[in-house]
Formats: structure tokens, C-alpha cells, sequence
């Protein structure tokens, strides 16, 4: 017969890790035996040197991921856990198993559905944090977490965390990057769970830290923008290429705008064609996220994603170049019939150019949506 499932599981992920995952079990299986919890330990490993065997003659279970990554040995962990509780933390020793009671208690105390434990509220000893991270990189993207999706946390990168089982079922994680620990918390909120912090403390790491600064904070940046492109691409570049195109009719009916105002005529048009380009970028990440299930598609993006949609976007496109086509033909036969002399329609060469590059994007933008939904049926 099976055995009963354990009240705890505590999944460690690890990439050569030989000097602190013994450690880390150790110290679990101590807060276990004194809370007399029946627990597991399940290290999803991706090592090259002894962790694996150090873990399994400790008695974890050994799972390898089949791809490499930090959400991807999660995803794999996770899988194999069977605990009502489920907590994860880090196999290097920068986070204290002896303080998962912390978690525990203060779950059981509020009753939520996850508890993280945050650094940024607690201790971080003198070289476990680059002062990057500690001062700038963490508390920025957490704040940009915050604003974008209602939350109230300290310290969204903390991987430090228990979990109810029911509640990590409902969360549809499967990023297999760093994107993992921002996923996390974006599906708790998205899932309307409670979630608690305890302030923890943090410790240097024994071997080198596998964390690249810029690299990692982008993916995370790149992430969110991925649950939210309509508000923070789509909106402003549409009042951008909105501003730039009333400034563009309005400075048109000016007679001395050739003398007076030039420069500020061509940077409308540029406010235009840029404002158009971002308003496009979020649509475009908008139907991919929905592609690949990381968002709804609300009645507006679920109207663009029909091929129908598209059709008359690239009719919308080829009608904008022709226009700009027009006027510069325009252009170059009265700068014919004046004897190849002085270009003197300077507005007009804006307005035609204007009108051909965002016609063309209009037009690139279709078409790529269109591949983009090639296999997808009308919906």
C-alpha cells in the first residue's frame, strides 16, 4: 500500500550544491522531528558534482528536471510533492530552514493561503545581498509588482515561501526561467489568495551566486509586461501617437509653420510613428499572452484576434501608405515642374512620410498577428 502523504513538503532546487544542501536537509528534518510533522524533502537537481547523492543517502528524494532552470527544477519538485503544506527555499544556505517555523505559525495564526518570508523586512547579513539588489534591484521591481497588480508585499523575490497545497493547485505556473518567483506571486494574486509575510534573516552564500543583475532583472521586468501590455504599452502609445497626431492637423493649418515652427512639426510626426509603433507592441504581446495562456483576452483583444479583424487592419495599412504615396508624388511633380530647383513642401514630405511608415507598421502588425494565429480557430 502507498503510504499516507506527509504533512510537509519542502522542495529545494539545486545546481551544485555539494557544500550546504546536507545542511539545508539537516536542519529540515530537525524543525520536523521537534513540531512532529511527518515531512519530505524532494530536491529537484541539475547538479554535475555530489549533491544528488549527498540528498538521497540523507534520505530526500532525488528528482532531475528536464530542463535546466530555476522554475523548470520548481516545476519538477513541485510535481512530486505530496504535502498539505508545501514550502521551498533555496539549497545554498542563504535561507535558515530552523526559521520555516516562522512560516508556519503565522499561517496557521491568519489562516492564509501562502507565507513568504521577506529580507528586505528582516536581516540581511553583511554579504549575502549585493547592496544593487538590497537598495535598488529588489524594492524596484517589488514596488513595480505592487502597482501592477494590487499586491502588498515586501519583497516579491524571496524565495522563501509555504504554500496550502489547495492553493498552489490553483495557481497555473509554468515559466521555467527566474521568472518563476515573479509567476508565483502574479498567479497568487490573479487567484485571490491571502498571503502573509514574516520577516526572516538571510546569509552569504558558501559557493558563488548563479544570479546575473541585469540579465535576471529584465526577465522579471519582461514578465509583468507580459501580464499587463494594454496598460503600460497599448494605453500610452496610443495617447503618445494621439497627441503627436492632433499637434500634426493642428500646426498644418499654420502658413509660417516652414519658418517658424519646423522642428516642432517634425517631432509631432515622430510622436505619431513612435506612439503608433508602441501602441502596436502592446497589442501584439497582448494576443501572445493570451496565446500562451498568461492572460484573458477581454472583448477587445478577443475582436482583434479574428482573421477578420486583421484583414481590415491591413486594409487600414495599404490605404495609409497609398495616401502617403499620393502626397509624395504630389511633391516630387512640382518639384519637377519647377525645374528640380529648392524642395519647398516641406510639411507635405512629413505628412507623406508620416502617413507611409505608420501605414507600413499597421500593415507589418497585421501580418504578423495573422502567423501569430495561423493554427488558432475564429473565435
Amino acid at each position: 500500500m502507498p503510504s499516507s502523504p506527509p504533512r510537509l513538503s519542502v522542495v529545494l532546487p539545486a545546481l551544485n550544491e555539494e557544500e550546504t544542501v546536507g545542511e539545508c536537509i539537516d536542519r529540515i528534518r530537525q524543525v520536523c522531528s521537534e513540531r512532529g510533522i511527518a515531512g519530505e524533502i524532494i530536491i529537484a537537481d541539475s547538479s554535475t558534482d555530489r549533491t544528488p547523492s549527498i540528498a538521497r543517502d540523507l534520505g530526500a528524494v532525488v528528482v532531475r528536471p528536464s530542463r535546466r532552470g530555476y522554475g523548470n527544477a520548481y516545476l519538477a519538485g513541485l510535481a512530486q510533492a505530496r504535502g498539505e503544506l508545501v514550502a521551498i527555499g533555496d539549497a545554498d544556505n542563504t535561507y535558515d530552514f530552523l526559521e520555516l517555523p516562522l512560516l508556519l505559525d503565522r499561517m496557521e495564526e491568519t489562516g492564509a493561503d501562502m507565507v513568504f518570508g521577506s529580507r528586505l523586512r528582516g536581516e540581511i547579513r553583511e554579504g549575502a545581498m549585493p547592496w544593487l539588489h538590497q537598495y535598488i534591484g529588489n524594492p524596484l521591481l517589488t514596488w513595480l509588482l505592487n502597482v501592477v497588480f494590487r499586491t502588498h508585499i515586501s519583497d516579491a523575490h524571496s524565495g522563501f515561501r509555504l504554500i496550502r497545497r489547495e492553493a498552489l493547485e490553483r495557481l497555473n505556473l509554468k515559466t521555467g526561467g527566474m521568472e518563476f518567483a515573479s509567476e508565483m506571486f502574479i498567479e497568487a494574486a490573479k487567484a485571490g489568495l491571502a498571503i502573509e509575510e514574516v520577516p526572516i534573516t538571510y546569509h552569504p552564500r558558501v559557493m558563488p551566486s548563479k544570479l546575473h543583475s541585469f540579465s535576471d532583472g529584465w526577465r522579471h521586468i519582461r514578465f509583468m509586461l507580459l501580464y499587463k501590455p494594454l496598460p503600460f504599452l497599448a494605453v500610452p502609445g496610443f495617447l503618445f501617437a494621439l497627441f503627436g497626431l492632433l499637434l500634426l492637423l493642428l500646426f498644418s493649418f499654420d502658413v509660417g509653420i516652414e519658418t517658424s515652427r519646423l522642428h516642432t512639426f517634425i517631432l509631432s510626426a515622430l510622436a505619431f510613428i513612435g506612439g503608433l509603433q508602441i501602441l502596436l507592441m502592446g497589442i501584439t504581446i497582448k494576443v501572445y499572452s493570451v496565446m500562451h495562456g498568461f492572460s484573458e483576452p477581454g472583448r477587445l483583444v478577443s475582436r482583434l484576434m479574428t482573421y477578420l479583424s486583421l484583414e481590415r487592419e491591413l486594409f487600414v495599412g495599404v490605404l495609409l501608405m497609398l495616401m502617403g504615396v499620393v502626397v509624395g508624388i504630389g511633391i516630387v511633380q512640382q518639384w519637377i515642374a519647377s525645374g528640380l530647383g529648392e524642395l519647398a513642401q516641406v510639411t507635405n514630405a512629413v505628412w507623406s512620410l508620416a502617413l507611409f511608415l505608420s501605414g507600413l507598421q499597421i500593415v507589418f502588425s497585421a501580418i504578423f498577428l495573422s502567423m501569430m494565429l495561423l493554427n488558432v480557430e475564429e473565435r
